[in-house]
């Protein structure tokens, strides 16, 4: 099989151009009109292909269907990436740089000559010579997370289309809005997707099949002070700055912190603080792959406020914890064949799939939580949400490569009435 690389480079460039970014502080759904424009091009280039079905909902969600090409009945599938880019790394004025025939070495990235692209960092950059490499400019990410996922599956819906001999179901296209602010699937119907399993494009790498994520909460630490000005502020004043930052001190930094864990380890993360000495906010982020671990972190929070409330007479800390995602191993059995078919399709190229565990949460963790199983697939991003992003072209051509024999290999099976 040949991908066209040259197209699906020009879609990944024309898609990082787009400014995407979800907005956490927004009121509205979708949190930003860059998701909007985004989906509108989407929605142009999947009619011009022959995409049939495709529309822009009033959620901003972009649907299509690529048609069946087989004459019996077989189970829907549907792939999904997210056209929202996140919000920890400006993704304004995208300018990225493109590394034909990388030749190995640390990358300076000519924006910011401050940002290099080490190789003991990104040993990974070792098995990528010869190869296409896109990097940022080092003033912004580059948004591979996801607009990589976009590209791939636009490529193979064209690639799917241009080749009717390949036979295949139905599939189902979805681009989501938010998923970087944990709100990709609150407006998708599984009813209209249709769907009997999905796939996410939202992997670093290639030949990886995401089996297993975090479950995730989220926690919200409002500490209340008592002001007055600092003239006469002695046994008066109960500053909430101080007493948030002793919260913070408290919690366990070489088991819980998340630049100190790997592997299976969950962790707290304060990421955001807002406020001043009346009221001042804390926003975590609660993560482990046990989802019963995520409620002995909330209470951990809620112990250790008490404990801070002792040491600041006057001081009051609420702890609110919010639901976020669940682990996506929870729901794969409801469809026992999606990821044995993901690894099928591998072999038939030659290759040899890993299952492996993410660090994070997808689209996929959600859908899987409402009922259908979604795994996630390698797009070849790396460094997300970082000015050091980079993608690899050979790595999306590889994931086209894997959505185009694993829509083959779903259309093997018949369907009985």
């Amino acid at each position: 099989m040949t991908v066209n690389a040259s197209r699906l480079l020009d879609r990944f460039l024309r898609y990082v151009a787009i400014e995407s970014m979800a907005d956490p502080t927004s009121r509205t759904y979708p949190s930003s009109s860059g998701q909007l424009a985004m989906g509108r091009v989407l929605v142009d280039e999947l009619r011009q292909m022959g995409v049939q079905d495709v529309e822009q909902d009033e959620h901003g969600l972009v649907w299509g269907t690529v048609g069946t090409t087989v004459d019996y009945p077989t189970p829907v599938i549907a792939f999904n990436a997210h056209v929202d880019t996140s919000p920890e790394t400006t993704g304004v004025n995208v300018r990225p740089q493109v590394i034909r025939n990388y030749r190995g070495g640390d990358i300076v990235l000519p924006g910011d000559p401050s940002k290099i692209i080490r190789v003991f960092e990104n040993p990974e950059l070792n098995q990528l010579l010869g190869k296409t490499l896109v990097t940022t400019d080092g003033t912004t990410l580059l948004g591979a997370d996801d607009k990589s996922g976009v590209a791939v599956i636009v490529e193979a819906a064209a690639y799917l289309l241009e080749h009717p001999e390949l036979r295949h179901g139905p599939i189902r296209i979805l681009f989501t809005c938010d998923e970087e602010i944990g709100h990709g699937v609150d407006h998708v119907d599984l009813q209209k997707l249709g769907a009997r399993a999905a796939y996410t494009l939202d992997g670093s790498g290639t030949d990886d099949i995401d089996v297993e994520t975090f479950s995730g909460d989220g926690a919200t630490v409002t500490v209340h002070g008592i002001n007055i000005h600092p003239s006469i502020a002695k046994n008066r004043m109960v500053n909430a700055v101080r007493v948030a930052a002793a919260f913070v001190d408290r919690l366990p930094r070489s088991t819980l912190a998340p630049e100190c864990t790997d592997g299976r380890d969950g962790f707290l993360h304060p990421y955001q603080v807002e406020g001043g000495v009346e009221k001042t906010k804390l926003h975590m982020l609660l993560r482990d792959f046990r989802t019963a671990t995520l409620e002995e972190y909330a209470e951990l929070l809620r112990r250790t406020a008490a404990d801070v409330e002792r040491e600041f007479p006057g001081a009051k800390i609420e702890v609110e914890a919010q639901r976020q995602y669940r682990n996506l191993s929870d729901g794969l059995s409801l469809e026992p064949r999606t990821v044995p078919f993901a690894e099928e399709a591998h072999r038939r190229l030659g290759r040899t799939a890993r299952r492996t565990i993410v660090r994070g949460g997808t689209d996929g963790s959600q859908l899987t939580s409402l009922g259908l199983p979604t795994p996630n697939l390698s797009t070849g991003e790396h460094n997300p949400h970082s000015p050091l992003e980079w993608t690899c072209l050979e790595e999306m051509a590889a994931a086209v490569d894997v959505i185009v024999q694993l829509a083959q290999v779903w259309g093997e099976v018949r369907e009985t009435s």
